[in-house]
């Protein structure tokens, strides 16, 4: 499963861990993801989400349909 997030399309971020002699090396920013249950009231089903924290902010506050929406227009999240 991609590390992308179906709501924002969040994925993986590169940096580099800074040592304390200032060396550098390679390393992988995660998102915050999270497998949710949604209830989708128009078509009356449930579907299951990997959706990152900033994507439940979204969620509550557009609401589950409008966010779907928007998601799938920017080709985050396939139905």
């Amino acid at each position: 499963m991609s590390k992308i997030c179906e709501i924002t399309g969040k994925k993986v971020m590169t940096g580099n861990n800074v040592s304390h002699s200032n060396i550098k090396t390679k390393r992988r920013f995660q998102p915050n993801f999270q497998t949710k249950k949604f209830f989708i009231p128009e078509t009356g089903e449930w579907i299951v989400l990997r959706v990152s924290a900033n994507g439940l902010r979204t969620i509550n506050k557009k609401g589950i349909s409008a966010a779907l929406k928007e998601a799938y227009a920017k080709g985050y999240f396939k139905i």
